[in-house]
């Protein structure tokens, strides 16, 4: 009769075999993952405004802004090893170079729009754009990052798995990512920004901003027409806004900077707030916190009766409400050694 301690060992034996059999499949597979590849390249003559329309289950894109007479598409077509043979992975890239998934109607060019079901299964294509400045761009991708820059827009941009990234875009930018970072920089007309997984950073925002994750933080250097963030669970950073502020988060510490005439409205349920106003800034404090501290550097005007779970009162001559509230953490209320001119028009 076979020993107890006989059979442990031989199971786990066997199982180690099944995992490094296992990891051996999972190797070749990464180290050929491409059966096939090929390319694209496509010069499209236009005049005036464009439109840009590019939809692709899996790849990157790029678009620059700066050829002001045409639309200059390179693209790189993969098909993936697994369901293709060597062979006909090889046909389907082919039939791609030969019909590429191009249209143009006058100004507004269409990328990516696949009918045909045997060619959307197990292919990526990646896009490489030159476009002009005066262009409206559409863009969704199912798995791949997203790199846009120089263009007027508006854009709107959408990732299933991935990350977005958007520069010196002078119009209104629409960005959301299912699992990925989104960072926008330069950008002139208001920002709507989403993420399911994946934090948000913004900087140099002209119009107003609104943003929200599932998971992950929120960083806002500078906007101009106030901000509306929220965050199922990450911190959240503002500095240099204008306007007025709403910023949520339900476990996440936030940290703001700046001022200006209407409501600051920062509320955590688990985490601390830090908020740092201009010294010669007036506002009026009305802070809240269940199972924790709250101080200030700033002299107050108190109104009514302080204690350790709220504080309401007046800085200098009072100003716009700064409204803090937290379940668990401390708030605090510091000074900011910039100017009032600085903080608000």
């Amino acid at each position: 009769m076979m020993k107890r301690g006989t059979r442990k060992t031989r199971g786990r034996w066997n199982e180690s075999k099944c995992l490094m059999a296992l990891g051996a499949s999972c190797l070749a597979f990464s180290t050929s993952a491409f059966a096939a590849e090929g390319r694209f390249d496509r010069i499209l003559p236009v005049s005036g405004p464009v439109e840009v329309v590019i939809r692709t289950g899996a790849g990157t894109l790029t678009v620059s802004g700066g050829n002001e007479s045409s639309v200059h598409v390179r693209a790189t077509i993969r098909a993936q090893a697994g369901l293709f043979s060597g062979e006909e992975a090889e046909k389907r890239v082919r039939d791609l170079e030969i019909r590429p998934p191009v249209e143009q109607h006058g100004n507004t060019i269409t990328l990516g729009g696949i009918t045909e079901p045997s060619l959307q299964r197990n292919i990526s294509i990646s896009y490489d754009l030159l476009v002009p400045a005066a262009t409206r761009l559409k863009s969704k991708t199912g798995s791949g990052n997203q790199t846009i820059k120089g263009i007027w827009g508006p854009l709107e941009v959408s990732a299933g798995s991935g990350s977005v990234t958007a520069s010196n875009i002078g119009g209104i930018v629409e960005a959301s990512a299912g699992s990925g970072k989104i960072r926008l920089e330069a950008i002139e007309g208001k920002v709507q920004a989403s993420t399911g997984s994946g934090g948000i950073e913004a900087s140099g925002i002209g119009g107003g901003f609104q943003a929200s994750t599932g998971s992950g933080d929120v960083i806002l250097d500078q906007a101009a027409a106030g901000a509306r963030v929220a965050s199922a669970s990450g911190n959240i950073a503002l500095r240099n806004v204008r306007g007025p502020v709403r910023a949520k988060t339900a476990a996440g510490s936030i940290s703001a900077e700046g001022g200006g005439r209407e409501p600051w409205r920062l509320e955590t349920v688990s985490g601390s707030v830090s908020v740092r106003v201009p010294l010669d800034l007036g506002f009026d404090l009305h802070a809240h916190s269940v199972s924790g501290s709250i101080s200030t550097n700033r002299p107050l005007t108190l109104q009514g009766t302080a204690h350790h779970r709220e504080t309401t009162g007046k800085a200098g001559n009072g100003g716009f409400l700064l409204d803090v509230s937290t379940v668990s953490g401390n708030v605090h209320i510091d000074w900011l050694a910039v100017s009032k001119a600085l903080s608000h028009p």
